[in-house]
Formats: C-alpha cells, structure tokens, sequence
C-alpha cells in the first residue's frame, strides 16, 4: 500500500520503519518541524499538508501530530476520500463534528487513543477486572483508582490512554460516575473515580488500575517497553481498515475505533 505520514516526530519515524518492515511504500512524510520530511509546511497551513497527500498518490494516511493540529489536519483530509487512521489524541470533544464530516463527504476514520495490541487487549482485561470486582467497589470494601506516566515531552495530560482504560472501570463499575484530573482539596467522593498522571524523563507509556482495600491491594499494569507497539498497530490497523472497507463490513463515511476491527 502507498502510505502518507502526516506528522514526521519519533512516531512518525517509526511508524515509517514498521510500514517498510511490512511492505508498504511511504509516499509522503508531512511535518511542520522535521526537517527531513518530504513536505515541510507551515504550521497552520492545513490545505499545503492536504494537497502534499493528495498529490503523493498515496491510498491511505496515518497521522500522528500533535493535539494543536490534529482538527485543522482532520478537516482537510477528510475530504479527500482516503482511508486515515489517527493516533493524536486530545480531540475527543470534537469527535461528533468529525463524524459528521465524515459522514458528509464520504471519508473514513480509524481513531484510537493507542494502536498497541497489547493495550487494547488490556482494556478488555480492565473492564472485565472491574465487573468481578463491582460487588466489593458497590459495597465499599475496594476502592478503585487510575494512574499513568509518559515521557516530558508528551503534551497532553492525561493520556488518551488513561481516559479510555478510566471509561473501561466505569462501565464495569456503575459506583464510580465521574472522573477527577486535578489533585483533591477535599476527601474524594465515593462516586469520583481519580486519574492522575505523572510526566517524567523518558517513559514511554505506564497505565495501572488499583482495587485497594483495608487488606490487600490489586494492580493492573501495562508499561510499554517502546513506542514499536504503537507504530506497528497503527500499520496494522490502517492494514485491517481498508481490507474491512474493501469487503464492505466496514463502510465509508464513518469514525471508527478499534473495536471495529478486533
């Protein structure tokens, strides 16, 4: 498959490495920054990054930028038409406009919070985790919590991630119905689920789940070792994203997790 890389950063990179590994072309890598970049374009400049993938040939976009660009990146690649698989996070609020616009002009959207395999099979661990344990949160007996660390550079906070694995205890435990970010003033209310997040160094990404009682306390963890788990998922699911839309049970015209393909 021709491939386009819209933001050309460390995942960027290694996403172009993991793409070559599994027989794809990248056509074009686009970036405000990189200096190697095939496109360089001007911060804002969202027609110059449409019209670098459109004129590249390429057959289906991957776009890892940043959460200042993501939106203004999204609005002009839509409507091209091509198959895009997205890995920036912090647009959730904006999700229903970009479903609408996919729905508009016929493009389609792979969104994840994390393309690792391993983390999407740990979100099925986690919700599962937290229904077992549902009788013992309802009753008071455990507590549940979520923490997670990433690199200093990382900008945004907290993690796509930490959300999504956040949602996951709270479909599994109905006692917990609102998520707290900022640190407490006051003692936590029994209905407040606390995710906290650390930035620091070099991590590449650590999410754990606490059950914490006056007894024992149990953790769920998954650390990344690298960033490879992402870059490869992404691969793979712009891989399955056009092979479920070329069997037609998937459909163009639509904004889609990855539920929908594992």
């Amino acid at each position: 498959m021709k491939i386009a890389l819209v933001g050309y950063g460390k995942m960027g990179h290694m996403i172009e490495v993991c793409a070559k590994n599994s027989g794809h072309q990248i056509v074009a890598t686009v970036d405000v920054a990189s200096k190697d970049a095939t496109n360089l374009v001007a911060a804002g400049d969202y027609d110059a990054v449409a019209a670098a993938v459109k004129n590249s040939g390429a057959e289906g976009i991957i776009e890892f930028s940043h959460p200042s660009a993501v939106i203004g990146n999204l609005k002009a690649l839509i409507p091209l038409g091509l198959p895009l698989v997205v890995g920036t996070t912090g647009w959730a609020k904006s999700e229903d406009e970009i479903e609408k616009l996919c729905a508009s002009c016929g493009g389609t959207v792979m969104r994840s919070s994390n393309f690792s395999i391993g983390v999407n099979m740990f979100y099925k661990i986690v919700e599962e985790a937290a229904k077992i344990m549902s009788e013992y949160t309802d009753s008071g007996d455990y507590d549940v919590a979520v923490w997670e660390a990433h690199h200093n550079q990382k900008a945004d906070s907290p993690s796509g991630t930490a959300l999504e694995v956040a949602r996951r205890v709270m479909n599994g435990n109905k006692t917990k119905t609102e998520m707290v970010f900022d640190a407490f003033h006051e003692k936590p209310k029994a209905n407040e689920l606390h995710v906290s997040s650390t930035r620091v160094g070099f991590v590449p990404g650590t999410h754990t789940v606490f059950f914490d009682s006056q007894a024992d306390e149990i953790e769920l963890t998954h650390r990344a070792r690298n960033r490879e788990g992402f870059a490869k998922g992404s691969v793979v699911a712009l891989e399955k994203l056009v092979a479920k839309l070329n069997s037609g049970e998937l459909s163009k015209g639509k904004l889609y997790g990855m539920s929908d393909l594992f």
